[in-house]
């Protein structure tokens, strides 16, 4: 399993998403190919190292064809000025540490936008012209819909509703769209994200003025878990596209409980200047191979006699789509002689108020029951073996005195399976035999 380490004390923005990943050693040739395919073609982008503290760091930037000055501190946090600006530029971008369009005729800046206003069909459109392998496709088109959801809470309209502006703009498209490029070439299969930190005071977008964290960074925080902490710096650290990639790639602030060797590490630049230097730091990161390992986990169990069976599948398929370790009915008898389900689902502490929301939702119950489980893990990895029928992945387990347990994968075997239309079975039997 290859695991990201993000560390984000000074925030989080697609712009350093994408010069840290390159900086730890995504292929560049690779995403000027992918980019050089997006049917959009009024931007171009730059590539240069830089140093923030004097430390060696990338630093990534879309470059458009339009004038895309950045503003002043000031007016971005929403404080008013004595002296006149006159800013024309299209919009506000990511780099700039800011997803939100300025309002027009606000104080004494005059500012000439003309957006594009996308949906989210049309930016998936965009993307399945591009040379990005099926799986890059995926993860964008996950941190789109992420941001979709999040603007469609925010505004109270439903999601096809939802037309982008700022995140609909060329070079947040063209953000979104390395940092998928850059996360499958690297192969992440887990990200982890520390110190995840937002400033404070007010950001000014196209309804007006806003307190920090906006609506839609509030709602996918809330939405998914993530764990967040109030720095003493007055700005926008963390903007809506870097907390949907954290989302989408559902980010986890759990380090590894044992020890773990540093592979390589990245450093990708802010664009604005706070009291502190802004980059985000990356590191790939190898769990050392300990015959077990210790972890804590939440218990949640609610009793529900009052439910359909299609009403309690559709939990379970909400409960697991957002990150539950297992979700499990068992049948029980409960007052007044009356059948029911126990309902038990286990997962991360810092998941546990997401699944309880859900819960509620989504079943009948008025009570959540929650205790914290101590357990002891087997070390597992995740091999591929060669079968008459192609390649099957399989999870290899170690015990504590040496000896491996093999289990291939159930969706490797079913995808397979039907893919070559042969009996499941076989293939299962055929993975064990070549494991």
């Amino acid at each position: 399993m290859t695991t990201l380490c993000l560390d984000a004390s000074m925030g989080i923005s697609g712009d350093m998403t994408v010069a840290a990943l390159l900086d730890l050693g995504a292929d560049e040739n690779v995403l000027r190919a992918v980019l050089q395919s997006l049917p959009e073609k009024e931007f171009s982008i730059e590539i240069n190292r830089v140093q923030k503290a004097a430390l060696d760091m990338l630093d990534f930037n879309v470059v458009l064809t339009h004038d895309n000055h950045d503003h002043d501190m000031a007016f971005l946090h929403g404080h008013d000025h004595d002296h006149e600006h006159t800013h024309t530029h299209t919009h506000v971008h990511d780099h700039s540490h800011s997803d939100h369009v300025h309002p027009h005729g606000e104080g004494d800046h005059h500012h000439d936008h003309s957006h594009s206003h996308r949906s989210l069909f049309d930016i998936g459109a965009l993307i399945a012209k591009t040379t990005a392998t099926e799986n890059a496709k995926k993860i964008a088109l996950d941190i789109f819909e992420v941001l979709a959801k999040a603007e469609a809470k925010a505004h109270g309209k439903p999601l096809h509703q939802v037309h982008f502006h700022e995140v609909g703009a060329v070079d947040s498209i063209v953000d979104i769209l390395s940092v998928a490029v850059c996360l499958d070439n690297l192969g992440i299969d887990r990200v982890i994200v520390r110190n995840l930190s937002e400033g404070y005071g007010t950001v000014r977008c196209q309804h007006g003025i806003l307190p920090i964290p906006v609506p839609a960074v509030t709602n996918i925080v809330a939405e998914h878990g993530l764990s967040l902490k109030t720095i003493d710096i007055e700005g926008e650290l963390i903007t809506p596209t870097g907390a949907a990639i954290l989302a989408a790639m559902k980010a986890s602030s759990q380090m590894p409980t044992g020890s773990y060797k540093i592979n390589r590490m990245g450093m990708g630049a802010g664009k604005r200047q706070y009291a502190r230097p802004s980059f985000l730091r990356a590191m790939l990161i190898t769990e050392n191979q300990d015959t077990d390992t210790q972890d804590e986990i939440v218990q949640l169990e609610a009793n529900i006699d009052d439910s359909t069976p299609e009403v309690l599948g559709y939990a379970m398929d909400r409960l697991l789509e957002a990150g539950a370790l297992d979700v499990s009915y068992s049948p029980i008898f409960m007052k007044k002689n009356r059948p029911g389900y126990l309902l038990r689902v286990l997962c991360k502490e810092n998941l546990r108020d997401v699944l309880e929301a859900i819960i509620f939702r989504e079943t009948t119950t008025i009570g959540i029951r929650r205790l914290t489980l101590q357990r002891t893990l087997l070390k597992r990895d995740i091999t591929t073996v060669q079968t008459p029928y192609g390649e099957v992945e399989v999870k290899v387990c170690t015990a504590p005195d040496g000896e491996k347990f093999y289990y291939p994968e159930f969706e490797s075997v079913k995808t397979l399976a039907l893919k070559e239309n042969v009996p499941f079975k076989l293939i299962f039997n055929a993975a064990l035999k070549a494991s």
